[in-house]
């Protein structure tokens, strides 16, 4: 006999299987993304994205939607979808000459800029597969990914050359920005592209999809695939971020990165215009975002604290009235640089939470925020978080830390090197630890692997750090766990202090001594002119000591 439990366990499933699904759809048709009443229009978007991936997909369906629209705006000036959509094929049609799609592996280690944005949508219409290479990579761990990824083409910035010389010399090379014009012994992206016909090729057997890196803070990036995407997941962020059609971002976040790149194809999917520049500059992002109109500006906290950082009279040259949303993610947004930002732009700001394994995990919005600073908000449709104790047994009570766990349609499948994530109940571990508070808002209180236990207490080093930047003359502050032969380890502090500050140990000593326990404060004290960081503005602890 059927059991009548499991029947109805089944049933439930199904019902909030679909319950998800609507409710995905209304989201992406309010943001503009399934263009109602025109589903054809839809139908195509899903064929194209199915045929060659989200990025080259939403490309060529803004490039048919509107072949006039302005895709990028780059150091060199506008190119429009169309114009993006025509040389990725000429592009896409010089590699399969050349040997490359399905099964091979085109590395890009680019900048933003339109050379990385045409070889996102040629790699995509080859079925090549397209890994991701961050740009404040050094030889060791290039030479590693590159080799460890069986990387058969590596498209590259002139500014990296002196890398170069750690890749194996079959790796075939091409250049796709030029600092300083002239002959070149590689083949450069431009010449190819103009000198090859543009028509569209055939669409390939599969899309080779995305290869994201780890930060790679502890030791070598680890490589996660990005085979395929759900259009229905493009609702994870919209549904808790206003995007809409139409309108304008400014990518400060580095395309590598998830971060920016979420956010790139997602603009692309709405046909916005996407402003981009080679490297930061807090003044040049302003002047861009009041330029173009933008209403959306893509950031990882240590930009947003550069911006807030300028002086008045340098922010108020700018009218950034157009401002929506400042999306920021990568790393953690902490209270007091999260208060500042708003207090200077509004209730714009969005903090999502999630990482390169688990993709998307929750987003505090504004409100959130006005409630809550520090907190990352909740899971939006079609994502589900859960906290954990070391003995896999699920936390439902608020205000106590956990392992955090997520599940989602954009979580990986595992790492490139046969390596996963911990997985309970279907999710899979972030590897942070966090809490619920009452009105369950998620909170994220550190790595479980940072966790410092100095004399039997738990010490997570983000609420010493969060405690120490509020103070005015302090700008970052990292804390860390040394040896310690009484109390096991004991809790060594890193501070940027301000300018002209007079900030000294004992004073960080007793600020902290003041605010929280006794065990929480740092017995060590160092002041650094910056803390090291990799090129998404994490923090490289493994460098302090």
């Amino acid at each position: 006999m059927r059991n009548p439990a499991g029947v109805f366990g089944l049933a439930s499933q199904v019902t909030d299987k679909v319950a998800e699904t609507a409710r995905s759809i209304d989201v992406m048709r309010r943001a503009g993304l399934v263009p109602f009443p025109r589903l054809d229009e839809g139908v195509r978007s899903v064929v194209a994205i199915r045929k060659y991936g989200p990025f080259a997909g939403a490309n060529h369906i803004a490039a048919r939607r509107d072949p006039a629209a302005v895709g990028i705006v780059d150091e060199l000036g506008p190119l429009t979808f169309k114009q993006l959509d025509d040389r990725s094929n000429a592009l896409a049609r010089a590699w399969s000459e050349r040997g490359l799609g399905e099964g091979t592996v085109i590395a890009a280690l680019c900048r933003d800029h339109r050379g990385l944005v045409l070889t996102m949508a040629a790699a995509g219409k080859l079925g090549a597969r397209l890994l991701l290479m961050n740009t404040g990579f050094a030889k060791p761990q290039l030479a590693d990914v590159a080799q460890r990824e069986r990387v058969t083409a590596l498209v590259y910035d002139q500014e990296f050359t002196g890398l170069l010389d750690a890749i194996s010399g079959d790796v075939e090379r091409y250049l796709a920005w030029v600092d300083e014009p002239g002959d070149h012994s590689v083949p450069v992206l431009d010449e190819i592209i103009a000198s090859t016909d543009d028509r569209p090729l055939h669409a390939p057997a599969k899309p080779g999809g995305f290869v994201l890196l780890t930060s790679g803070t502890t030791g070598t990036p680890k490589g996660a695939p990005r085979p395929h995407t759900s259009p229905l997941a493009s609702a994870q962020f919209l549904d808790r971020i206003p995007l809409r059609a139409g309108e304008a971002t400014y990518m400060g976040a580095p395309l590598f990165h998830g971060t920016g790149l979420s956010q790139f194809i997602l603009s692309f999917a709405l046909g916005c215009k996407v402003v981009m520049r080679r490297k930061f500059d807090p003044e040049e992002t302003l002047k861009g975002v009041a330029e173009h109109r933008c209403t959306t500006l893509v950031l990882v906290p240590t930009m947003l604290q550069r911006i807030v950082d300028l002086p008045a009279s340098v922010r108020s040259r700018y009218d950034t009235s157009c401002l929506r949303i400042i999306f920021v993610a990568g790393s953690a947004l902490s209270p007091d640089l999260g208060n500042r930002a708003s207090e200077q732009f509004g209730d714009v700001v969005h903090n999502l939470y999630g990482s390169t394994e688990v993709a998307v995990a929750t987003v505090a919005t504004p409100e959130d925020w006005r409630k809550a600073p520090g907190t990352v908000g909740r899971a939006p449709v079609g994502c589900r978080v859960a906290l954990y104790d070391e003995h896999g047994r699920q936390i439902t009570e608020p205000n106590v830390t956990g392992r955090v766990f997520v599940g989602s349609g954009l979580s990986f499948g595992g790492y490139t090197d046969g390596r996963h994530k911990e997985i309970i109940d279907g999710l899979l571990s972030s590897g942070d630890v966090g809490h619920f508070d009452d009105d369950g808002l998620l909170f994220i209180d550190g790595r479980d692997d940072e966790m410092i236990v100095s004399g039997g207490e738990n010490v997570f080093p983000v609420e010493v750090e969060n405690l120490l930047v509020e103070r005015d003359d302090v700008i970052e502050a990292a804390v860390i766990g040394v040896e310690d032969e009484q109390f096991g380890q004991r809790l060594k502090a890193f501070v940027v202090r301000s300018e002209n500050s007079a900030l000294d140990a004992d004073g960080v000593r007793d600020y902290v001594k003041s605010n929280l326990a006794r065990y929480k404060v740092p017995r060590d004290v160092e002041f650094l002119d910056e803390l090291p960081r990799n090129a998404t503005g994490k923090v490289l602890r493994s460098k302090l000591s």
